[in-house]
Order: structure tokens, then C-alpha cells, then sequence
């Protein structure tokens, strides 16, 4: 690694939306490459960098011997069950699937209090993320989308709040209508989700019919939000 490092476009979306000054906690942080990043630069009053394993918690004290970060704590713990509501105001969970962070904050209620910021980004099922936030009082502030090693990963800035979504924004976003990669991520959606319903339907069990169907729901909803995203913005 070379002595000053950039950090990957998927994380460095995530350091630009962190607030200047923030005491922040970076769950599964592996080898801490943004709180380290964000505090050489002076963006955070402190960091926590936790991992569930110690393998990737050496690498992040590793990660910050070798650039010198002062004001980070490293803790071995399971989500946020070793990090009290008081010790962070911004909790970035980052690089794992939809339904583990979902698990993370259902095991923390307290991050919906309002008085957090959770910036978030599934690697995976970010639709089982979506519903989680929508039926357990949270609100997506503002999503983004980012390429990444040719992988597109979306975004969230969640807080405490009301939120109400459509099956169409549970799947392709729910404030991605001006992105610029709004199109392409629901087209990717669309595809995945036909070669899912064209095997469904070579099944003979009932219950995967019933499952096809769902899903033809969903492609449904995801091709009328494309038709909107194209409204929106092609002239």
C-alpha cells in the first residue's frame, strides 16, 4: 500500500458524505480505510473502527500504525453492541448485505432516535435494506449510486423518521429518479429478475409459481420506474 492512499470510489462517496467535526463509528471496518482516511485529513473528531473478527481488526490497527492515525479506537465486537449511543453521531455500515445491516440496527433501535446519522451502503439486497428502514422508523435522507470495479453499489443517508415506499423504490431505489446511473441499476434489477421468474416458472413445485408471480409484480413496478427515471431526465 503505498504511503498515501486514495480510497476506492465506493468508500470515497461515503467520506464525502460524513460531517466535518463528526465522531464517527465504522462498523465492520475491516482494514479501516476510511475512519484512518477521514482522520489524517482532520475530518473527524474521532473515530471507532470495529470488526465482528480479529483478523480484520489487526489489519485496521495495522492500517493506522502505518499512517500514523492518533484518534481512533479499535474494538472487536458484534455490530454496534460495544459501541454506546453517546460515542458516535455518524455510524457508517458499509461492505455487507442488506439483511446484516438490517440485523445490525434492529439489534441497535437506539440509531433511529433521530439524533444519528447511519450512511449505509449493501452490497447486496439493498431491497430487504429498504423495507427494514421503511417498518422500523428510519427515513432515507438521500441515495447515490457508484461504480465500482464495474460493480454499481448504492448509497444511503438514513435517519430517524417516517418513510413510506413503492414496491418500485423497495427494488430500484427510493431517491434515485435524478441519479445518473438510475437507469443502468434498474435495468440491471430487471434482468436479474426475469432470469429469477424464468426459472420459477420451469418449476413444478406451487410454491415457486407463487414465488414468479411475486415477482412479476416487482418487474412490473421496475419497469414503470424506468419509464419515469427516462421522463425525468432524457430531453
Amino acid at each position: 500500500m503505498p504511503k498515501r492512499f486514495e480510497l476506492p470510489p465506493r468508500l470515497a462517496l461515503i467520506a464525502s458524505w460524513v460531517p466535518p467535526g463528526t465522531k464517527l463509528a465504522d462498523v465492520g471496518t475491516d482494514h479501516a480505510y476510511l475512519p484512518v482516511w477521514l482522520s489524517l485529513r482532520g475530518r473527524v473528531s474521532c473515530a471507532i473502527a470495529s470488526d465482528l473478527r480479529k483478523g480484520p481488526l489487526e489489519r485496521a490497527r495495522e492500517t493506522g500504525r502505518t499512517y500514523g492515525a492518533q484518534n481512533i479506537d479499535y474494538r472487536l465486537g458484534d455490530g454496534l453492541a460495544f459501541i454506546s449511543p453517546e460515542e458516535a453521531d455518524t455510524i457508517v455500515i458499509a461492505g455487507m448485505g442488506g439483511e446484516n445491516i438490517a440485523a445490525i440496527l434492529s439489534a441497535a433501535p437506539w440509531t433511529a432516535d433521530g439524533c444519528h446519522t447511519l450512511l449505509l451502503q449493501p452490497q447486496t439486497r439493498a431491497e430487504e435494506l429498504r423495507r427494514f428502514l421503511a417498518d422500523h422508523g428510519y427515513a432515507i435522507q438521500r441515495e447515490a449510486l457508484v461504480m465500482d470495479r464495474s460493480i454499481l453499489y448504492p448509497v444511503m443517508e438514513v435517519q430517524g423518521g417516517a418513510m413510506a415506499l413503492s414496491l418500485g423504490q423497495l427494488w430500484g431505489g427510493a431517491k434515485l429518479l435524478h441519479d445518473p446511473l438510475g437507469e443502468k441499476y434498474i435495468l440491471e434489477k430487471i434482468i436479474r429478475l426475469q432470469g429469477a421468474v424464468a426459472g420459477l416458472n420451469r418449476s413444478g413445485v406451487p410454491a415457486d409459481r407463487e414465488k414468479a408471480e411475486g415477482l412479476r409484480d416487482v418487474l412490473t413496478a421496475l419497469l414503470a420506474m424506468r419509464e419515469e427515471w427516462r421522463h425525468a431526465n432524457c430531453p
